[in-house]
């Protein structure tokens, strides 16, 4: 990789990646995964719920805000939304309509904050995807970035 640029982005050549559908980045310790009332229409719909009651069924209330519920497999908590019926993959029912959290991994701003941050995912997810694949440039990754340290701006912790 080249020189860090003055605004501290290391990543300016960009950076691999390519899902492998592993499900890792959907499981691990208890955790959460935030929404916007926006995204909880979109996931209403896509499993042709009222938002009413998917929230009721597939979420929870963490310190004043909405998190989809996560369900204890031999895996981990895994999302209640991660699908591992086909051997070998993990998929997103919700795929289409995932949460900003979910379309952004791992291009969040914490992972970003450092090559070691960055390795310190790669590991602890651990996500088989993150190095591996096409090249994504800077101005994708800054996008998603940026997406979601806007949707994540007002979190709890």
């Amino acid at each position: 990789m080249s020189t860090a640029p003055s605004n501290g982005e290391w990543y300016a050549d960009g950076l691999r990646f390519q899902c492998s559908q592993c499900g890792n980045c959907c499981t691990g310790g208890p955790g959460a995964v935030w929404y916007t009332p926006a995204e909880a229409v979109a996931m209403a719909a896509k499993v042709g719920l009222t938002v009413e009651e998917f929230e009721r069924r597939f979420t929870r209330s963490i310190n004043g805000r909405r998190s989809l519920n996560e369900r204890e497999t031999s895996h981990g908590f895994d999302c209640t939304f991660l699908d591992r019926t086909v051997k070998g993959r993990a998929t997103c029912r919700l795929y289409e309509a995932r949460p900003t959290q979910c379309r952004t991994w791992p291009f969040w701003p914490e992972n970003l904050a450092s090559p070691a941050a960055w390795n310190r995912a790669k590991k602890a997810t651990p996500c088989l995807g993150m190095d591996n694949g096409p090249i994504i440039p800077i101005e994708s990754i800054r996008i998603q970035r940026d997406l979601d340290r806007f949707d994540n701006a007002d979190k709890p912790f």
